[in-house]
C-alpha cells in the first residue's frame, strides 16, 4: 500500500491503482469519457486531468489520471507525501478547455437524440464545461455507418473515445470495429460496412458516452424519465444475468444490464437485450379448447373443468414436463399436484439430459466468478459462445490472463484460442499433453455442456467427466453448464420421475393419456393423447395442444430462478400478464381445487415458504454454493456406468437468436438470425 494525499486528505491505496482510481477511493469525482475499468487504458479524451504535487510543488502541466499508476509517481520529497489535486483553478481551466474541444464538432442534437437524459456528455458539459465556445468554424459531418439491426449510428456525434473498439476487440473477442483516418478525419467504422457478428455487440450502446451508438429497435420510442424501471433476472440462458426491465404502461420497451460482479459483470447478450419485442407478439391471452380439430376460445372455468377431466384418469397415464422457461413456483405447484394425484410421471429435462442426483453433480461448482482464477479449462460438449455468451466472455478473460483451454466437441470460433482435443466422448480417455496441463493446474475446471448430456450415452459421458474431475483432486473442478433457465431449479425441487415414473423422453415417445406441459416447445410432441399447454406464446406446444391455459412471461410475474451455479434469485414483475393470462402457479392452484386436491397455499408468499421448507436451498437467496471439498466429491454418484459412443458432440443451440418462444416471436431476433444465416454467403469478389 502507498500513502498519498488527495485534495489534502491522506489515503492508503494499492500501488497498481491508476491515479483516477486513487482519487475516487478518496471520494473525489473525476470526469472521464474514454476510461472504463473493464477496458484497456486509451488516455485519449483528456477529461480526467489532475495536478500532481511532488514535494509540495505542482508539475508543469496537468496529467491524465487514467494513464498513470500510483507506483509511477516519483518518490516523495522533503518528507511531504505526493498529492493529487482535483479541484484547483488550473485543473478547472484544463477541463474547461478539453470540454470546449470535444464540443467543437458535436452537433446540437440533444432534443432528438435517444441518449438525451442519460448522456455522459450532457452531464459533464454542465458540470465541467464553459458557458460558451470560442470556435465559430463549421462543424464537421460524418456519414452514417451500418452496424447491423441492433446498433443505430449517428457518427457525427462521436468523440472518438474508442470504448466501442476496445470492447469489441478485448471483451467480445471479435475485431470488427476500428478507426480510419487521422485528426479531424478520424472515423470509427466496421470493416467493409458489415454488421457486427458478436453475440455481445449491443453492449457498445451502454459504453458509448454520447449518442453516436444507440439502440436501433428502441429509437424514438421513449425518454428515460417516462419509463418504469424494474430490477429482475434474465431467462434467455441459464446464467441468470441481472437485468433492468424498462416498461411504459403494459409494454416492455427495453432491457438493460445491472451490475453483478459475480454473474454478468455489466454485460448482457444481444438476445437478452432485444428479444423483448417478442413479449408482445403471438401471445396467448385467453384459454382455448380444441374441438373437431380446431381451437376455440373458452372461459377459465370451462378450460379448468376440461383440464381436470383430462387429469382424472389413470395416474400412471398422466404426466407433466417442465420447459426451459418454467419458474420454480410453477414447477413446485405442479409437482405437489401430481404427487397428490398419485402420478410419478414428472420431469424437468425435456431435452432428455441425463443429469440429476447430488447437487454437486449438476451445478457449476467453480462458480461463474471462479473462472477468473482458472488456469486450465476443459470444455466438453459445449459451445459457450452460443449457450452463454457472457460466460464465454469470462472464459476469454481467463485466456487473456494465461489460462490454457481445451475443447472436446465442435471446432468452432469461441473468440479465443484453444486446443481441439477431439470431437466425441472417446477423446476423454486420452487428452494427450493437455491432460498433464490439467493435472498440474492449481485451479483446473472441467465444464460439461448440454450437448454432452442430452444424448443416449449422456449418463456415461457425465460419469467419465466426473472421474476425470475427481482424478485432479481439486475442489470445484467439475462444472455443468446448462442452457435452460429452469433446469437447476427443477432438479433442486426434485421435478424428476418418482418411483416407477417415466422420464420426459419416455412420456414424449407416446403411450400417455394426458400430458401437462409447462412451456415445452423445443421437442417433438406425441400425436396421441390429450396435451394441456400452460405457456405464453403460440409456439409449437400451443399448436399441438388440446387445451391451452395462458400463463405469464418472465417479465409479468414474481418468480424464483436458480442459475447454473445454483444461485437462487428473485425475478420481479415489470408488467401484468396479457389479457386473461394468469401466473402459472395460480393456474395450477386453481386446477388443484377443480380436481379436489386443493394445494395448501393461496399466495406466492405461502408457496415460497412451502418451497423453502421442503427444499432449504431455496432459502439461500443470491448465494452460490461454490466448490465442495475435493475429498468429498464422489464421481461414482455422478451419471451411470456404460459405454460412450463415438458420435461427435453437438451443441443444442443451432441458432442463437431463436432458442425459445419469446425470441422466436421477436422481429429483431428474426432479422439477426437472417443476417447470421447469410453471413457465410460468398460474394462475387470472392
Amino acid at each position: 500500500m502507498t500513502k498519498i494525499l488527495v485534495d489534502g486528505v491522506e489515503v492508503d491505496v494499492p500501488p497498481e491503482l491508476t491515479l483516477l482510481q486513487a482519487c475516487e477511493a478518496a471520494g473525489a469525482e473525476i470526469p472521464r469519457f474514454c476510461y472504463h475499468e473493464r477496458l484497456s487504458v486509451a488516455g485519449n479524451c483528456r477529461m480526467c486531468l489532475i495536478e500532481v504535487k511532488v514535494g509540495g510543488k505542482s508539475g508543469p502541466k496537468p496529467i491524465a489520471s487514467c494513464a498513470q499508476q500510483v507506483k509511477d509517481l516519483p518518490p516523495p520529497r522533503d518528507d511531504k507525501l505526493n498529492e493529487l489535486v482535483t479541484k484547483s483553478a488550473a485543473v478547472k481551466r484544463a477541463r474547461n478547455g478539453v470540454m470546449e474541444f470535444l464540443l467543437i464538432n458535436h452537433p446540437l442534437d440533444c432534443p432528438i437524440c435517444d441518449q438525451g437524459g442519460e448522456c455522459d456528455l450532457q452531464d459533464q458539459s454542465v458540470a465541467y464545461g464553459r458557458g460558451g465556445s470560442r470556435f465559430d468554424e463549421n462543424k464537421r459531418a460524418v456519414e452514417e455507418k451500418f452496424m447491423g439491426p441492433l446498433v443505430k449510428t449517428v457518427m457525427t456525434r462521436c468523440i472518438q473515445c474508442t470504448r466501442c473498439i476496445r470492447f469489441v476487440t478485448e471483451v467480445a473477442g471479435v475485431s470488427e470495429l476500428g478507426a480510419t483516418g487521422r485528426g479531424e478525419d478520424m472515423e470509427i467504422t466496421t470493416y467493409l460496412e458489415a454488421a457486427l457478428t458478436s453475440e455481445l455487440s449491443a453492449n457498445v450502446i451502454d459504453l458509448c458516452p454520447v449518442g453516436a451508438l444507440t439502440s436501433k429497435p428502441y429509437a424514438f420510442n421513449a425518454r428515460p424519465w417516462e419509463l418504469t424501471k424494474t430490477e429482475t433476472i434474465d431467462v434467455m440462458d441459464a446464467l441468470g444475468a441481472n437485468i433492468r426491465v424498462d416498461a411504459r404502461g403494459d409494454a416492455v420497451l427495453r432491457v438493460l444490464p445491472r451490475l453483478n460482479e459475480e454473474i454478468n459483470e455489466e454485460w448482457i447478450s444481444d438476445k437478452t437485450r432485444y428479444a423483448e419485442d417478442g413479449l408482445s407478439r403471438q401471445r396467448l391471452d385467453r384459454p382455448y379448447i380444441r374441438e373437431n380439430g380446431q381451437l376455440r376460445p373458452a372461459s377459465w372455468s370451462e378450460a379448468l373443468e376440461a383440464t381436470a377431466k383430462a387429469l382424472s384418469g389413470d395416474a400412471k397415464k398422466i404426466g407433466a414436463i417442465a420447459g426451459d422457461l418454467a419458474c420454480a413456483e410453477s414447477m413446485k405447484a405442479t409437482l405437489d399436484l401430481f404427487r397428490a394425484l398419485g402420478s410419478p410421471n414428472t420431469d424437468c429435462r425435456a431435452d432428455g439430459a441425463q443429469v440429476g442426483g447430488e447437487r454437486s453433480s449438476y451445478i457449476f461448482n467453480s462458480t461463474i466468478a471462479g473462472i477468473d482464477q482458472a488456469d486450465a479449462i476443459l470444455l466438453i460438449g459445449t459451445n459457450p459462445r452460443l449457450e452463454a455468451p457472457v460466460l464465454n466472455a469470462r472464459l476469454r478473460k481467463a485466456w487473456l490472463r494465461g489460462a490454457d483451454i481445451g475443447v472436446v466437441g465442435e471446432a468452432v470460433d469461441l473468440s479465443y484460442k484453444y486446443q481441439h482435443l477431439g470431437a466425441g466422448p472417446q477423446s476423454l480417455s486420452d487428452l494427450g499433453k493437455f491432460g498433464d496441463v490439467l493435472k498440474n493446474a492449481q485451479k483446473p475446471m472441467i465444464i460439461v455442456g448440454a450437448g454432452a448430456l442430452a444424448r443416449k450415452d449422456g449418463g456415461a459421458v457425465l460419469r467419465a467427466a466426473g472421474k476425470l474431475a475427481a482424478s485432479l483432486g481439486k475442489a470445484g473442478a467439475f462444472n455443468v453448464l446448462h442452457t435452460a433457465a429452469s433446469r437447476v431449479g427443477g432438479l433442486d425441487l426434485g421435478f424428476l420421475p418418482g418411483q416407477g415414473g417415466k422420464s420426459a423422453s419416455e412420456m414424449l415417445a407416446g403411450g400417455m393419456d394426458t400430458l401437462l406441459l409447462l412451456g415445452v416447445d423445443e421437442v417433438a410432441l406425441p400425436k396421441a393423447g390429450t396435451v394441456i399447454y400452460i405457456g405464453t406464446h403460440g409456439d409449437a406446444g400451443a399448436h399441438r395442444a388440446d387445451i391451452i391455459l395462458p400463463g405469464a412471461a418472465y417479465t409479468e410475474k414474481d418468480a424464483t430462478w436458480v442459475n447454473t451455479e445454483g444461485r437462487v434469485q428473485y425475478g420481479r414483475r415489470a408488467t401484468f400478464p396479457k389479457g386473461e393470462a394468469k401466473d402459472d402457479w395460480a393456474i395450477i392452484r386453481a386446477l388443484s381445487a377443480s380436481l379436489g386436491k386443493t394445494l395448501p397455499y393461496d399466495s406466492i408468499t405461502a408457496l415460497r415458504a412451502k418451497m423453502i421448507a421442503d427444499h432449504p436451498s431455496f432459502g439461500q437467496v443470491d448465494y452460490a454454493p461454490g466448490a465442495a471439498d475435493a475429498a468429498s466429491f464422489d464421481a461414482t454418484k455422478i451419471g451411470i456406468d456404460g459405454q460412450v459412443s463415438n458420435e461427435p458432440f453437438r451443441s443444442p443451440v443451432t441458432d442463437f437468436y431463436l432458442t425459445n418462444p419469446i425470441a422466436r416471436a421477436s422481429k429483431t431476433m428474426a432479422e439477426c438470425s437472417r443476417l447470421r444465416a447469410g453471413a457465410g454467403a460468398k460474394v462475387a469478389a470472392e
